[in-house]
């Protein structure tokens, strides 16, 4: 899968080694729609497509601008994250039905670190960085995530959310997967994000 966003060039993120993509890394960006369309799954299509609606002039949503109802059918696969810009930490403000499942535990009020293996944690960590800090709009497709040390194939959406429309100050993501049969275990959910694409709010 071709490259859309983001040049190589990275920093550090105080505090937690990660590397994220400074705004001057961009370059060759694709726009909202032509995301859009590369998505698969239409569930992710409609969340993608009511966030972009609730921007409403803006550069992002607020999470009040969002309306629940009018994406009911699609909020048990619907995730989100508050963003603090000054420790760089995401805490889980909600997760649907199927995520909670997927990965055993409630994201209400906890932290992203405290969601995932270590492994995991850098990956989600750096994407979900780069969504905030740019920021940008995120779609991967391929290996979704590694449980009982197989592969798990789907899609995953992320987009940024901001109070006051401007600075990001929140993450809504969404992630469609075929339930696997060993599900269940309670063995750790590896995040895989090896096939991205990205663009620059538009």
């Amino acid at each position: 899968m071709p490259s859309y966003g983001f040049a190589r060039g990275s920093r550090s993120v105080k505090g937690l080694g990660t590397s994220v993509p400074t705004s001057l890394s961009l370059r060759h960006v694709v726009n909202f729609e032509v995301l859009h369309s590369a998505i698969e799954s239409p569930s992710l299509k409609a969340v993608a497509a009511h966030w972009q609606a609730a921007r409403n002039g803006t550069g992002m949503p607020s999470w009040q601008r969002l309306k629940p109802s009018q994406i009911a059918q699609h909020l048990s696969i619907v995730w989100a994250y508050r963003f603090d810009r000054i420790s760089r930490q995401f805490i889980g403000r909600l997760a649907g039905d199927r995520i909670s499942e997927c990965f055993g535990k409630n994201f209400r009020g906890t932290s992203l670190q405290d969601i995932h293996p270590p492994r995991g944690f850098e990956i989600s960590h750096a994407a979900m960085s780069k969504v905030a800090l740019t920021p940008a709009i995120y779609l991967n497709r391929g290996p979704l995530f590694k449980y009982m040390g197989r592969v798990v194939p789907g899609e995953r959406i992320m987009l940024p959310l901001a109070s006051d429309g401007r600075i990001c100050d929140g993450v809504l993501g969404a992630s469609h997967y075929q339930r696997p049969a060993f599900f269940g275990k309670g063995a750790p959910v590896e995040v895989i994000s090896e096939n991205e694409i990205w663009t620059a709010l538009n």
